[in-house]
């Protein structure tokens, strides 16, 4: 009986001793593990997304944000907001928001009644407000060149401007002519340009990439910021414009190209998952107010 007590106890002790061994080594990986992904975060750059205001927009005709009938009927308020990125390398500013002769205006709707506009503040008071100035912004990017994103564009003429060659094409071509989606007027002082010809990451260290999505307008483009608190974060620019066009996959009956469209969503959404990114759609209202409570974004 003794014999079979002390073989008894022998395989607890070395089952004891082996799930002991098991535990710790789970525990150093986990340490590790742990070390490691604070190491990595610790590599990051400081980056901080702020996010400003920059008018409203009334869309009378929501059926205009999709190729057939869907939304006839319907209208849609968006948001109109821009962004700036600082970086310890520098200053990205990115979308101006609409026209700043809407300021002190009220609510504009300009011919043809297919919208209702307004702005409340001029650029360089509100990024007074962070402590910047226009000579501060090192680098401009649209996420494209529609009239509602670059309507403060040449308060900052010595900001290099990083755009698509395809844009660049577009804006030199006959079609922009009489076009009212754009105004090539509100940035025609940006004269330094970096000519892109797809993504561009850049501080060349992943923490700020121009992502190439055409098909909106020639050289439409998106923003991915690897933040340190929030995460993968994504611009959407136009890709989409409220949650419901994303839900539904649908195209703007009015962009440059719709199947490149169509291809550039397959893209926009690949990436996103890829990246496990938070999407920002930057025209949708509540995406704007979610990301304005969280003011500066890091």
């Amino acid at each position: 009986m003794r014999k079979l007590i002390y073989v008894f106890a022998t395989v607890l002790i070395l089952t004891s001793c082996e799930e002991f061994k098991k535990g710790y080594a789970d525990g150093m990986a986990k340490a590790e593990a742990e070390a490691m992904k604070q190491d990595s975060l610790d590599a990051k750059p400081e980056v901080e997304l702020h996010v400003f205001d920059g008018g409203s927009i009334l869309a009378k005709q929501k059926q205009m944000f999709s190729e057939g009938d869907l939304y006839a009927g319907e209208s849609q308020q968006l948001a109109s907001p821009f962004y700036v990125i600082k970086h310890p390398e520098g200053i990205l500013l990115w979308d101006t928001g609409l026209p700043e002769g809407l300021v002190g205006q009220g609510d504009v709707t300009p011919e043809g009644d297919a919208f209702t506009l307004s702005r409340k503040e001029k650029i360089v008071d509100q990024l007074a407000s962070i402590g910047l100035k226009p000579e501060d912004v090192d680098m401009i990017a649209f996420s494209h060149v529609h009239f509602d994103h670059t309507g403060a564009a040449n308060n900052f003429p010595n900001a290099k401007w990083m755009v698509q060659q395809t844009e660049v094409d577009f804006i030199n071509s006959d079609e922009i002519k009489d076009n009212a989606f754009y105004a090539p007027d509100s940035f025609n002082k940006l004269t330094d340009k970096m000519i892109l010809t797809g993504d561009k990451d850049v501080f060349d260290d992943g923490s700020v990439v121009i992502k190439s999505f055409p098909g909106h307008t020639a050289g439409h483009q998106a923003l991915y910021l690897d933040l340190k608190v929030s995460g993968p974060t994504l611009l959407s620019g136009d890709t989409y414009h409220f949650k419901q066009n994303r839900e539904d996959a649908v195209v703007p009956q009015f962009n440059y190209d719709i199947p490149e469209s169509k291809e550039s969503i397959k893209g926009f959404e690949a990436f996103a998952a890829e990246k496990n990114a938070k999407v920002i759609i930057q025209h949708d209202p509540e995406d704007f107010k979610a990301s304005m409570a969280k003011n500066p974004m890091k």
